[in-house]
């Protein structure tokens, strides 16, 4: 590949934010071009499968996902996150140790990705040292995903979490169903009417 390559307007946002999130250069950005591929996903489809395993990491260019489990007790969902454009998306422990993995990932509204898969950015670690970043910063993203969502059900009430939802994340409550930040709330309906109007009336 030359330095000149053109490159389409999807592969100039994904050379963009791979420069901010991980400091990629322009040639570790073209050394993987080839090896992403655009993914269109409906509304209400699925980015992976419950019990399947996890093989591609996604870079979202427009949707909004869900990550949620369903209780295989109750049969209820329960919503872990919102992910939007310019994130990267995986269910990462599956895509590590190629377990099946208990989480599905859903299109919220109709969604267009670029995806590689595992094993090319396998080979691309062997090539570069900036991938191989790319790897560390993706696994510490999603650490930290994890982290502080488990704190905030652990040390935060419902309200604090909306309160947090609101100030960090706001367009995803003109996007998101309230069935939707309830569950993610860990709460029901009623519940966040309640939570809305106080802390419209604060």
């Amino acid at each position: 590949m030359t330095p000149n390559k053109i490159v389409s307007p999807k592969q100039a946002n994904l050379h963009q934010h791979l420069l901010q999130f991980a400091e990629l250069s322009e040639a570790d950005c073209q050394l993987a071009d080839d090896f992403w591929y655009f993914r269109a996903i409906a509304k209400h489809d699925s980015f992976n499968f419950q019990n399947s395993v996890c093989r591609q990491v996604g870079f979202i260019l427009k949707g909004i996902f869900r990550v949620y489990y369903i209780d295989p007790k109750t049969e209820l969902e329960h919503n872990l996150y919102f992910i939007t454009e310019n994130t990267f998306l995986t269910s990462l422990k599956s895509l590590l140790t190629k377990t099946t993995c208990p989480y599905l990932i859903e299109a919220l509204e109709d969604a267009e990705l670029l995806v590689i898969d595992y094993d090319r950015l396998q080979q691309l670690y062997r090539q570069s040292h900036g991938w191989e970043r790319f790897g560390r910063l993706l696994a510490e993203q999603y650490f930290l995903f994890n982290q502080t969502r488990s704190e905030s059900l652990l040390t935060q009430t419902a309200e604090d979490r909306y309160r947090d939802l609101v100030e960090n994340y706001p367009a995803i409550l003109n996007r998101v169903s309230l069935g939707h930040i309830s569950s993610y709330l860990g709460i029901k309906g009623p519940s966040l009417s309640r939570i809305r109007s106080q802390v419209a009336r604060k």
